[in-house]
Parts: structure tokens; sequence; C-alpha cells
């Protein structure tokens, strides 16, 4: 993050490789699936031919991407077309997910249309370049009913950790009920370096923690098919990956799994980046540095005063 985002985030997801860990901002709600990078699981438009400009990744069906900013759906990725509505200016296309990904001339699925199988690239027929309005997963098996109303609610509060967390399985196209110290344990070897320093370890369980949580009590997301989730398994959200757990980072999330975080007394979403700059969105205050961390805790710092440093006006207790 938080693909993200964490995959977090109103702002792209900075990410990179690091020892086998991705670095990743965790993402806010629109956010998610949104990050200007194309993921496997997503299908991406490209502003350019030949797959080149700025990226606009989705990981569901859009009836209508809205023709203004600030509420259109956009290109979010680095290069030509960045912060351009993505209606009727896209030129190409690649289709990372694993099902057959309809494009359409028309809003609500609607006009002539074009097929772009599982894991093609190219460009759009010269009817649908720049003439795009909707686009639809098409699932070969009819997608699962939504589940009752209150599957979607949460047992967390501000003062309990939620037993469970809704999670979207990009690449699977499911949604998995997760338990949620299971979920963070799986999380955390993804967004930090499990050869870090204990103190950042922690700082980082404690962030992937809450941002986990205040998604699981705040989050109206759902598929295409209807389903509610609270995070994507993705940079769009934060990076889970089951049977990623390590010894390292299993113990920080135990030893501060009894301490909240929190502002105001709520649970806030805690929102990280690789570096203080790498993402475009920094605010001070608001994100912490992944690296920083490292550095801080290097330096002897604990995880509750690198979290204090990072976020502002907060309680850990």
């Amino acid at each position: 993050m938080s693909k993200r985002t964490t995959r977090a985030l109103s702002v792209a997801a900075a990410a990179m490789t690091l020892g086998g860990a991705v670095i990743a901002t965790a993402a806010p709600a629109m956010a998610a699936g949104r990050n200007g990078v194309c993921d496997p699981g997503e299908f991406c438009y490209y502003f350019n031919s030949g797959e080149k400009g700025s990226v606009s990744d989705f990981t569901g069906s859009v009836a209508d991407y809205g023709a203004k900013q600030p509420s259109c759906y956009d290109f979010k990725g680095p290069g030509a077309g960045k912060g351009i509505c993505v209606k009727n200016n896209a030129a190409s296309v690649w289709n990372r997910s694993n099902v057959t990904v309809r494009v359409y001339y028309n809003s609500r699925y609607g006009g002539r249309y074009q097929d772009v199988r599982a894991g093609a690239r190219g460009n759009l027929d010269l009817a649908l370049k720049n003439q795009n309005a909707s686009h639809q997963f098409m699932y070969t098996t009819p997608p699962p009913p939504p589940p009752p109303p209150n599957s979607c609610k949460t047992d967390g509060s501000n003062t309990r950790v939620p037993s469970s967390i809704l999670v979207y399985r990009t690449g699977l196209h499911r949604v998995d009920r997760v338990d949620f110290r299971t979920y963070v344990k799986n999380v955390l070897p993804n967004e930090w370096v499990s050869s870090w320093p204990r103190e950042s370890l922690r700082a980082g369980a404690m962030a992937v923690k809450n941002y986990g949580w205040y998604w699981a009590m705040h989050s109206t997301r759902k598929t295409s098919w209807g389903q509610c989730f609270d995070v994507y398994d993705s940079t769009s959200s934060q990076v889970y990956r089951p049977g990623s757990a390590t010894a390292s980072t299993n113990s920080a999330v135990d030893a501060t799994w009894g301490t909240r975080m929190t502002r105001s007394g709520s649970i806030f979403q805690a929102q990280y980046c690789s570096t203080s700059s790498a993402c475009g969105a920094w605010r001070d205050g608001e994100w912490m540095s992944q690296f920083g961390s490292r550095d801080k805790a290097n330096a002897g710092w604990n995880f509750a005063s690198i979290l204090r440093y990072y976020y502002r006006g907060i309680v850990v207790s």
C-alpha cells in the first residue's frame, strides 16, 4: 500500500520489490484496483497504442466510466494521458485477468463491442479505439450469489479487532473470509522485508493491522456480481499471500496484537509508502515510510516512536 493498495488511497500505490518482499503503498477506497500499474488479475487500458502511455487498471466490470473530473475513472499511471478520463480515450489494452473482458462502445454494456481474451494485449479495433464507455468481465460460469446482508458486517469496533476480514482474491475472482490475525500475518512479509529490525517490523505490523481493521469496518466495496468485500489481495489494498508468513513477521504481529493505534479515539487508515518521496501524494502526518521505519529502528527507535513520528496526532496504547 495497502496492490495497492496496500494497494492503501485515492492516490496511486507505489510498489517496488526488495529482497523478495513487495514494498507497496496501501490504498484508500477509490484507489482499490486503480494504482496505475497493470497487475496480475487486472484489465488495463493504455492511453496510447502499443500498450504505451498512462495506465488505467481495473479488477472488475464498470458500467460507466464517467466523462468529467473529479468523478470519472481516469488514467493513473505515469506517461501521456495521466489524469485524463478513460471514457473515449483508450487506444490499447492488456487483459491480465483469467477471463475474457468485453469492451463496449456505449455505457451500461451497450453497442458494438470487442472481446479481449485472458492474457491478450494489443490495440483496440478501429471501432472501439478512443470510443470506449464500459467493460465487462465475462465469467464462463455464473458468479456466486451475493451473501446474506449480515455476512458483510464485521464484529470489529474501534476497541475490538475484527475476527475476520473479506478479501477479494483478484487472480481467482472470489471473496475469501480470512481470520484477521492470519490475514495480517500473511500481509506483513509482503509489505515489509522480513530481515529488517524488530521495531521496524512491529511498526509495520501495526500499520498493516490498522489498514485492514479500518476497511473491515468501513468498506462498501462489492464485486461485479454484487458480493461485498473489504480489501483486495494486491497492491490495490495490501498484498495478501496465503502461506507467506515468516517467523520474524509473525513475532512482530503477535507482540503488537494487543496494542491499538487510534486518532481521536478511532481506528484510522494507516497508509504507507516505500520512501518519503515515493508517493506523489505523500503527506506528512498521514503516511509512513517503510524504509524510514527501517532506518529509525536501526537508529534505536522503538515501534511506538516510529509510528508517532509518521502519523500525526495518534495514540498508541
